[in-house]
């Protein structure tokens, strides 16, 4: 067999397909990674859209999907770890360009190429990998759950543990409580945030949000949702609160209801405009608006020990599993929120 199926954009006519093409070869420091489960996340619906323009595509052809686990099936020349053939892996939802010093350490800088959108994904029944983006899973976690974490439940962690640094006891505030932002609620919990307010406009999402730990979950819609807000902390206000929807009327509700201090932190993105039209407040309550962008190295192979350990069930998050021969009817389930998903897995 020397062909595949792969869930392709095409950049010039805009079109999306689950095509027959051949199977990508390993280069040095490259492996062959046979998928096994594959993520169906909003930036693959917004790349689709056309709303997410990728920056550094490789091509005009993308396979689509960053969110991947599988077995390790053919090995590249000049690698270095070792992983044996059979190795259980998920994938880091990105790789750095290896340009400069600063990609080399793995900070972030402005060529982080992102996997299905710079550079061909795992929407396919195999995907190349440079060997340093692989993350060993064990036998205990399955796929499903495991491709994920580098993108839902990476993102989210990183913003709680590392941009916004929530210690126990401080209030949590999570704005759209969708495939990342249920994560949010979650890992907020996790750390020890109280309380963790959810908040959304779909009943659905918030009876969710208090089932995967929401102490509170309001609609923003509510005349008195700054009270509710105000009531359950307190008085204090939020000392962090997440944007998980990327939409700018929920970064102006956000803030305004944040406390002495508080951070307003940017995980949902939007090509619109930041704008925040708080005054003389924003100032003297000495409030922040932080960026903030994917996961990290780390946090993926945290995730995995928390999940491997059972302090993370990641079950509840799959809602369904769609062959990959399908993938369009999973982008529209996910576009038009049928059946309120949190997560669609593709499986070759």
């Amino acid at each position: 067999m020397d062909s595949m199926l792969a869930g392709r954009f095409h950049l010039d006519s805009k079109k999306f397909a689950v095509e027959e093409v051949p199977i990508p070869a390993a280069g040095p420091g490259e492996v062959l990674i046979e998928v096994k489960a594959a993520g169906v996340c909003l930036s693959d619906v917004h790349l689709i859209d056309g709303s997410l323009v990728p920056l550094f595509a490789t091509s005009d052809t993308v396979t689509v999907g960053h969110e991947v686990s599988g077995v390790v099936h053919t090995l590249g020349p000049d690698l270095k770890r070792g992983l044996p053939v059979g190795t259980r892996v998920t994938l880091e939802a990105g790789k750095t360009c290896g340009k400069c010093a600063g990609c080399v350490r793995r900070r972030p800088c402005t060529q982080m190429l992102t996997a299905g959108i710079d550079y061909d994904g795992g929407w396919a029944e195999y995907v190349i990998a440079r060997e340093d983006t692989l993350i060993p899973i064990p036998d205990s976690l399955p796929f499903d759950q495991a491709a994920i974490i580098p993108d839902a439940v990476s993102t989210p962690y990183a913003a709680v543990v590392t941009t916004a640094g929530v210690r126990p006891a401080q209030s949590v505030g999570v704005w759209g409580v969708g495939g990342v932002g249920a994560h949010n609620v979650r890992l907020a919990r996790l750390v020890g945030a109280a309380p963790v307010i959810a908040v959304d406009p779909l009943r659905s999402a918030r009876e969710r949000a208090l089932a995967f730990g929401a102490d509170y979950a309001l609609d923003p819609a509510a005349p008195d949702f700054a009270d509710q807000v105000r009531a359950a902390t307190d008085g204090r206000g939020l000392d962090f609160a997440f944007d998980c929807a990327g939409v700018p009327t929920v970064r102006e509700q956000a803030a305004s209801v944040l406390g002495l201090g508080g951070s307003l932190i940017l995980v949902g993105i939007t090509p619109r405009p930041l704008t925040i039209t708080e005054g003389l407040t924003f100032n003297y309550l000495q409030k922040q608006v932080r960026g903030h962008y994917g996961g990290t190295p780390e946090s993926v192979s945290e995730l995995v020990r928390l999940t491997a350990a059972g302090r993370l069930d990641l079950a509840p998050s799959i809602t369904d599993h769609i062959p990959l021969i399908d993938a369009a009817d999973a982008v529209s389930r996910l576009e038009n929120k049928i059946g309120d998903p949190i997560r669609l897995i593709l499986v070759p």
